[in-house]
C-alpha cells in the first residue's frame, strides 16, 4: 500500500496539466534504483503503460503506479509534497529505511 497526500495529489495533477499530459491515462512511477548516498534511491517518471505486475494506487484522479520488485522497498511509503525554504519536491515517508542520507532522495534497508 502506498498512501499519497493531498499535497502530492495536487502536485502530480498540476505537473500532468503543465506538461499538456492527460490525466487519465498517465501514471506517475514510483521505483526504487541502486544508486544515491545509501545504497537506494527513488525514481520518479511519468508513464503512460502499466506492465505485469505493476500495482496502482489512486487519490482522486493522481495515480501512482509501483513494479512488484520496487514494491518490496516501498511497501507502507507516504508520498508527499513540500515547498519548503529547502526547495520543493516529493518527500517519501519510507517505513522499511533504516537510515536516509541528508536530503532524503536515497535510503537503506
Amino acid at each position: 500500500m502506498i498512501q499519497i497526500t493531498d499535497r502530492a495529489r495536487d502536485a502530480i495533477l498540476r505537473t500532468l496539466s503543465e506538461e499538456g499530459r492527460d490525466t487519465a491515462g498517465t501514471y506517475l512511477r514510483v521505483g526504487v534504483q541502486g544508486g544515491g548516498c545509501s545504497g537506494l534511491s527513488y525514481k520518479l517518471e511519468f508513464d503512460s503503460a502499466l506492465h505485469e505486475g505493476d500495482e496502482v494506487f489512486r487519490h482522486g484522479e493522481a495515480r501512482v503506479v509501483v513494479d512488484n520488485k520496487s514494491m518490496l522497498f516501498v511497501h507502507g511509503l507516504t508520498l508527499d509534497f513540500t515547498s519548503g525554504l529547502n526547495g520543493k519536491g516529493f518527500e517519501f515517508s519510507n517505513p522499511n529505511a533504516t537510515g536516509t542520507c541528508g536530503c532524503g532522495q536515497s535510503f537503506k534497508v
